[in-house]
């Protein structure tokens, strides 16, 4: 099956799905899709499906016989039966499902937004399960079900622990967001610059550029501002109450209000638990279900220190929900009012540079070391990048480092390859370097770093001409620009 036109990258996706679909054998198999909201996933089976002559049914939040109704319908209606499927239950509707392929080939069948269909028959995955036992597949014919869903903890704990549908299936599929780089190219955005200003707020999700802002993208630097203000921050726009809908729409989200402070307190800098736990006036232990439900429904990151196994920090994986809390959420009653825009935007641009932007850029960079630089650049193979802090028992501080990247040498020892720091509104000197050798030499003295560890120096701005002659004869410094980091190895 050939990849639609229309269809942008999802090379890897499509391989997957398309290698399922057409498995060849008479059993009836199962493979679950899963993804955050707005990545395509809907598109991607759509596609499968047609190419494929298969059946798709996308289910609706509703009552279980609601749902068998508006089964039976769809399953007529590609079955080519003037009456529709009247089931009582859902064994009955499975088992039919689990017989469209009689023409002998295989056939795909896939269920949409599957978490719909299992809240209202909790039994499904065990009705399920039952149907592809080895006892019940000689009633079956070589259908190749795909069950998919955005509810991430719901998909999570469909196949794991004890799940009737555990070691059922034969394709787990996580549809993610597109990186920095395929999200400049998705969105036709050639200055890096303006690249990554974009990526800021709206990732890497491809519905944003399609059904959000209807092609509407930032013609250039100086089109930006403009683009924020008639796209992001318009009332009127469906990017503009997003970030509120997403946690609406997570059914494992029961208290919204106690979920978006906790969001809020991450995207203004609070990234341990004793911070964000300071910053709502609650006790740290008081946020251990909160956090960890937000971290299963894939709206945080939670990641451990480079250097120190007691330390952790929690990030926003959504660009989009950073941004609403740090810039929107602040100013929501003069950005309902419309014309009101402009006026935010200029007071928020401090903000949008220290809150957004700037730990946005730390974590590009970070993505950048782990899957864009060259080997023959990181001196090895690269095995984990994060963020990290140093201890500096002489000067009684610590040191924080934005990038960190730990790896194999060319010798096959475990090793610290690069330090690096991320500066967006700044353009890098010496001085910057002397901190990451200062940085480097504590590490040595620790037995984590060696003279070989490499300095990266990142920079949404620049470097002075000292730093790049300094660079230019020694090759264990770095200089990484944005040209560099979206174009670059």
């Amino acid at each position: 099956m050939d990849k639609p036109a229309e269809m942008f990258d999802r090379v890897f996706e499509w391989a997957e799905l398309t290698r399922f679909a057409t498995l060849p054998g008479p059993r009836a198999t199962l493979g679950v899709v899963s993804g955050r909201r707005r990545q395509g996933k809907t598109f991607l089976l759509d596609a499968v499906a047609r190419a494929s002559g298969g059946f798709m049914f996308t289910a609706t939040e509703t009552t279980e016989a609601d749902a068998l109704r508006q089964f039976g319908e769809a399953l007529a209606r590609y079955r080519g039966q003037p009456t529709p499927f009247r089931f009582a239950h859902w064994d009955e509707a499975v088992a039919e499902l689990m017989r469209i392929a009689d023409a002998g080939g295989p056939t795909v069948a896939v269920i949409d937004e599957f978490p719909f269909l299992a809240k209202a028959s909790p039994s499904l995955p065990s009705i399920i399960q039952r149907a592809l036992d080895p006892a019940a597949q000689h009633t079956n014919t070589p259908v190749r079900l795909l069950l998919c869903g955005s509810a991430l903890s719901f998909m999570g704990r469909l196949l794991s622990g004890n799940a009737p549908l555990r070691g059922r299936a034969g394709l787990e599929l996580v549809v993610p967001t597109l990186d920095f780089r395929l999200a400049a190219e998705f969105w036709q955005i050639d200055d890096p610059r303006t690249a990554l200003l974009t990526n800021a707020i709206v990732g890497g999700t491809p519905a944003y550029r399609r059904e959000f802002t209807q092609g509407d993208t930032p013609a250039g630097p100086d089109d930006f501002d403009d683009w924020v203000i008639r796209a992001v921050l318009n009332p009127a726009r469906p990017l503009f109450r997003e970030a509120r809908y997403l946690l609406a729409e997570e059914p494992e989200l029961h208290d919204t209000a106690l979920y978006h402070s906790v969001l809020a307190a991450i995207a203004v800098g609070n990234a341990a638990r004793g911070g964000i736990a300071d910053y709502l006036g609650r006790k740290s232990t008081d946020l251990a279900h909160p956090l960890s439900v937000l971290q299963d429904v894939g709206m945080i990151t939670h990641e451990a220190d480079a250097f120190r196994r007691n330390r952790s920090a929690y990030r926003i994986a959504e660009p989009l929900v950073t941004f609403y809390h740090a810039v929107m959420r602040p100013a929501w009653g003069d950005l309902e009012r419309p014309g009101r825009a402009p006026d935010v935007w200029r007071r928020a641009q401090s903000t949008f540079r220290s809150k957004v932007v700037g730990p946005h850029f730390e974590q590009v960079c970070r993505e950048w070391a782990r899957w864009h630089a060259a080997p023959d650049t990181q001196g090895g193979h690269v095995t984990r990048v994060a963020g990290g802090t140093v201890n500096d028992p002489a000067a009684r501080t610590s040191h924080e480092v934005d990038v960190a990247v730990h790896g194999e040498s060319q010798e096959g020892r475990q090793v610290l390859l690069a330090i690096g720091e991320a500066k967006w509104s700044d353009v890098m000197g010496a001085g910057h370097l002397e901190r990451l050798r200062h940085i480097r030499s504590l590490l040595t003295r620790s037995g984590t770093a060696t003279e070989a560890t490499r300095l990266y120096c990142f920079s949404g701005t620049g470097f002075t001409d000292e730093l790049n002659h300094l660079a230019k004869n020694d090759p264990t410094i770095q200089l990484i620009d944005l040209p560099r980091l979206y174009r670059g190895e």
